[in-house]
């Protein structure tokens, strides 16, 4: 489950990178739609192969579908196109930075609402996670050229707001993923949310920017739907089997992977503090995960 969590962290991670690289070519809402239609196109023969090995399953309370869709929303269709959007203002590393918040917003909402108990332990084990990504990517983080302070202002804005969105849904999955499976749920959610992009992709003339899509852009597009669909199979699965916190503290791994992205593949620099943060993420991830 630990594991599953893990390579979820370095997935968003990576599809953060390769976002930034063909956001100039899609506008937010449509490089959204196209990643998770792509990720939908991959679980689909998944649970087509789940219901043929299974047979006929239980039918989804109606109740459950209306909250799975506005989960599926919530997690996708939203957060998505406000990192999108905050990829245009601010660069990637401050934008993971400020996403690597998500594990502390999932701790604080899932003990708000009685779900999991505060402990000092994961706390401290979640606060050295965040601030490791602070340290290693601190001297790196900022706007776009051209950016003025508002539009940065409204990059951060987008950025915290996509963390809580992905919080909430961390911490509300849980009940829906013991009832009916992560493939099912994933299915269903990932569906919900490409039908909500549709609309405001058709309005950015989503479409049209596709179709004058580079190959290179392509490239990136579909490695990033297909991580994604996979990605988020495992992240559900590691929901149902964790504490919310446990599963969402993993998420600090993905700026540090966007940072060695950077270094292995764009030429980008190494630093002292890229060291040091990464054994900040590494000591936070066993304070919050290891059990006494």
């Amino acid at each position: 489950m630990l594991l599953a969590a893990a390579v979820t962290g370095v997935q968003v991670g990576a599809a953060l990178v390769a976002s930034r690289a063909v956001v100039a070519e899609l506008s937010p809402a449509t490089l959204a739609l196209l990643r998770y239609a792509i990720g939908l196109g991959l679980l689909l023969p998944a649970w087509a192969w789940l219901r043929r090995r299974t047979g006929a399953l239980q039918p989804m309370p109606g109740r459950d579908r209306v909250a799975v869709a506005a989960l599926g929303v919530l997690q996708f269709g939203l957060p998505i196109v406000m990192l999108n959007a905050a990829l245009l203002r601010i660069n990637a590393n401050l934008t993971a930075l400020l996403f690597a918040t998500f594990p502390l917003m999932t701790l604080l909402l899932g003990a708000g609402l009685g779900h999991e108990r505060l402990q000092p332990r994961v706390l401290a084990g979640v606060l050295a996670c965040v601030a490791g990504v602070a340290v290693a990517l601190g001297g790196g983080v900022g706007v776009q050229p051209g950016s003025s302070a508002q539009a940065a202002a409204v990059g951060v804005l987008l950025a915290l707001a996509a963390a809580a969105g992905c919080a909430t849904c961390s911490v509300l999955y849980r009940p829906y993923l013991a009832r009916h499976g992560a493939l099912r749920i994933g299915v269903r959610a990932m569906a919900a949310s490409v039908v909500a992009l549709l609309l405001p992709a058709v309005v950015e003339g989503g479409m049209g920017q596709a179709s004058g899509l580079s190959p290179r852009g392509w490239a990136l597009v579909l490695f990033v739907g297909a991580s994604s669909g996979a990605g988020y199979l495992l992240w559900l699965w590691a929901l149902a089997h964790l504490a919310a916190t446990r599963a969402a503290v993993f998420q600090a791994l993905a700026p540090l992977t966007a940072a060695v992205l950077g270094f292995l593949l764009l030429g980008e620099a190494w630093t002292p503090a890229l060291t040091l943060g990464l054994f900040g993420v590494i000591a936070g991830l066993w304070l919050s995960t290891h059990r006494q």
